[in-house]
């Protein structure tokens, strides 16, 4: 639910000014108007054609996946690791935070805010934010944890949130835009990063016509954080038993199914499957940003 909290963290994409609740949409002083959806998440975008996300079919395919714990091993190692970089309290250490209220978990590239929830359900002191661009997606995030609202933008682009709010930034198996992610993480946050390692579904691919984890991918990750130093790393692995259904659920969730026939590839699989899943979970500090202008109600 976006509650006045984590509103007050919210940025008007088109003038950058302090954004309010105004009965079914939130608004900024110069009246730019952004609609609060009946699904509970607010919408803004700026009318320019945002990114193709996820469909209503890998949406389904992936609350599926993840009702079945398939890929728990995954929360839980988050979970160890900022543990392990806390010692227990949450928010971090000294940080320089730009807005007021509860220590806040900006999730980029969100999907249905299932890692996000995780991490709310560890930190209860804190609320979340869950960005993306699929609106079929964000109905599942609004709803997903009591402390967590849900935002559609294009995280490709400026981030509708002020400057240094954020304690924690997640990125799950998703694009990254690494100078926003840097303005956006209070100085002393935490930057938390899971790209998939390239025995990820290692079965599936070598079955199957399916995209392939891109070789350069540590290279890559370094190249698009330019303004952030790794902090700390690990790499997990488990196996998962599936079923046929549960397999082509794995393969439907993720970017092959914008390019495969699911039906034809449900012909070629056996009735159980076992399958590597494979991910980099990696930390990263901000370097220090340049003097910014203390009000950030002026366009940026």
């Amino acid at each position: 639910m976006l509650t006045d909290d984590l509103i007050g963290a919210l940025r008007c994409p088109l003038c950058a000014a302090p954004l309010h609740r105004a009965a079914s949409s939130l608004r900024c002083p110069s009246a730019h108007s952004f609609d609060l959806s009946r699904h509970g998440y607010a919408h803004l975008g700026t009318g320019r054609k945002l990114p193709e996300g996820d469909t209503s079919a890998m949406v389904d395919a992936r609350t599926r996946t993840h009702s079945a714990a398939l890929f728990h091993p995954l929360p839980q190692a988050v979970d160890h690791e900022l543990m392990d970089v806390f010692g227990g309290v949450f928010p971090p250490w000294h940080r320089d935070r730009q807005n007021e209220g509860p220590p806040l978990v900006v999730d980029l590239g969100a999907g249905t805010g299932y890692y996000l929830a995780e991490v709310l359900e560890s930190w209860p002191q804190a609320g979340g934010l869950a960005f993306d661009v699929s609106k079929a997606a964000l109905r599942r995030a609004a709803k997903a944890h009591p402390r967590a609202g849900a935002v559609l933008a294009d995280t490709w682009g400026p981030l509708p949130l002020a400057d240094g709010c954020a304690d924690l930034v997640l990125n799950v198996f998703a694009p990254r835009n690494g100078p926003e992610m840097r303005r956006v993480l209070a100085d002393g946050g935490l930057l938390l990063v899971v790209t998939p390692t390239a025995d990820h579904l290692r079965e599936l691919r070598e079955a199957l016509p399916l995209l392939a984890v891109d070789e350069a991918k540590e290279r890559r990750l370094a190249a698009s954080l330019p303004q952030f130093e790794q902090f700390g790393a690990r790499t997990v692995r488990w196996t998962m038993d599936l079923s046929r259904e549960q397999a082509l659920d794995l393969i439907g969730m993720g970017p092959s199914a914008h390019h495969v026939d699911l039906t034809d590839l449900a012909r070629r699989l056996p009735d159980r499957i076992e399958v590597t899943a494979g991910v980099d979970l990696s930390t990263w500090t901000g370097r220090p940003l340049p003097s910014r202008p203390a009000d950030r109600g002026t366009p940026r």
